[in-house]
């Protein structure tokens, strides 16, 4: 997407803001990437020679050795640097502290109180940086009876009701509790911690001074239940299940067809006669079954069935463009080849290449962050401690010499064991 040519690109929104990124796997990670397309300079301090745990997570580039990362790895940190630094060892501790005195923004995801051992909390750093915005991302925050544990996002989704709302009826075959595909509970708290820090920054350019901020999974997973919740708290009655039906419009769910399964959503009543105007079923919205969204959403199984042999009846492609037609919201289930080969995709520029660090040509996933006035940068996530040398010369301004002494002393290429990044 390009910017309209009446509003030039101006300074990245967070040029100039320091981040240094503590964090791995994919919550924390998430964030300080949204930081980074942003414009701020993140630095991700990974552990010696083995780094952020998800570099090893399922697929991987097509290379030996360094730089083999993974997917996973690839998908949650572009537009940062990265450097190796050894917690475990009071100089690699120091250097941390050293670096956080000169951040805007520190970022961790270790479990609760997990970096006060090191002298890395924010109540250690802080009263050096006192305009330090210090997010932890926590599973389940920095207190309660839940904090010490370990959470992983399919133990969210079960926990903050996520699960419970997904998946084909009770009684239905196959109905049992669904987790979604993608980890979402990982990725909302990411978004969260990230609008948070902005926040923060936004609070500290007015009063001067940081803060903390307690970014947990479970209180981000919980809010996004949002309407199911509110729901709930009217009625005071869990949501059942619905599989793929919307339990609030009708008929909005997926759809056989001659050749696969679509997805019609008529919302409202004149998308609903439109529908049946294209089916060849005009008298449906005159039943009194069918009057009103509300009704139709009671008798859904009798207007299903009414429908459903139609639909039946031909192919998806025969469907769309009719449909589409009369703005009747409908799509085809996609497969991620459909998805990322789509022309509205395709024309969004939502894929580019880029040169890994191994020289492998890398294809990514951009920023969605569309802004008149600010480009998201693109660069390749960083091999494991690629910028050592460049990052201190940067932030604490050493020079080769120091460098080398820091290494000598093990702070930063050490072997050895790697901190307890569970969360």
């Amino acid at each position: 997407m390009s910017a309209p040519t009446d509003s030039p690109v101006q300074r990245a929104p967070l040029e100039g803001v320091r981040v240094l990124d503590l964090t791995r796997v994919l919550a924390g990670p998430w964030c300080t990437q949204l930081l980074g397309d942003l414009g701020a300079d993140v630095v991700k301090v990974e552990a010696p020679g083995t780094g952020d745990d998800s570099r090893q997570f399922g697929q991987a580039l097509p290379v030996d050795g360094p730089g083999r990362d993974s997917g996973f790895f690839l998908a949650c940190n572009r537009n940062k640097r990265s450097i190796t630094v050894d917690l475990n060892t009071a100089s690699g501790a120091a250097l941390i502290a050293r670096l956080a005195a000169e951040s805007d923004v520190v970022v961790e995801n270790f479990k609760a109180g997990g970096l006060r051992r090191f002298g890395l909390d924010a109540a250690s750093l802080m009263p050096a940086n006192p305009r330090l915005i210090y997010c932890s991302v926590t599973g389940f925050g920095q207190d309660g009876p839940y904090a010490k544990r370990p959470a992983y996002d399919f133990i969210m989704q079960a926990m903050a009701g996520l699960m419970s709302s997904c998946g084909q009826p009770e009684g239905a075959p196959g109905g049992m509790p669904m987790r979604t595909g993608i980890p979402t509970t990982d990725l909302v708290a990411g978004y969260q911690a990230t609008v948070a820090i902005l926040g923060a920054l936004i609070q500290r350019g007015i009063s001067g001074q940081g803060q903390f901020i307690d970014a947990a999974m479970l209180d981000s997973s919980v809010c996004f239940n949002a309407t199911l919740a509110q729901a709930y708290l009217i009625t005071g009655q869990p949501v059942a299940r619905q599989g793929n039906n919307n339990p609030i419009a009708s008929p909005s769910g997926v759809f056989q067809t001659a050749d696969g399964w679509m997805v019609v959503a008529a919302g409202n009543d004149r998308q609903f006669t439109q529908l049946c105007g294209v089916l060849g079923t005009a008298d449906l919205p005159g039943d009194a079954r069918f009057a009103s969204n509300m009704l139709r959403v009671q008798n859904r199984q009798a207007l299903h069935a009414l429908i459903e042999p139609v639909l039946q009846s031909q192919t998806t492609d025969h469907w769309l463009p009719r449909l589409s037609d009369v703005q009747v919201p409908c799509t085809r289930i996609n497969n991620m080849a459909q998805t990322l080969a789509d022309p509205q995709v395709q024309h969004r520029n939502l894929i580019a290449e880029v040169q890994h660090g191994s020289g492998v040509p890398l294809k990514l996933l951009r920023s969605c962050l569309n802004m008149s006035a600010h480009q998201a940068p693109l660069r390749a996530p960083p091999q494991l401690g690629a910028d050592n040398a460049a990052v201190l010369a940067d932030w604490l301004g050493l020079d080769t010499g120091a460098v080398q002494s820091l290494f000598a002393a093990g702070a930063m290429g050490a072997p050895g064991k790697p901190a307890d990044t569970a969360r």
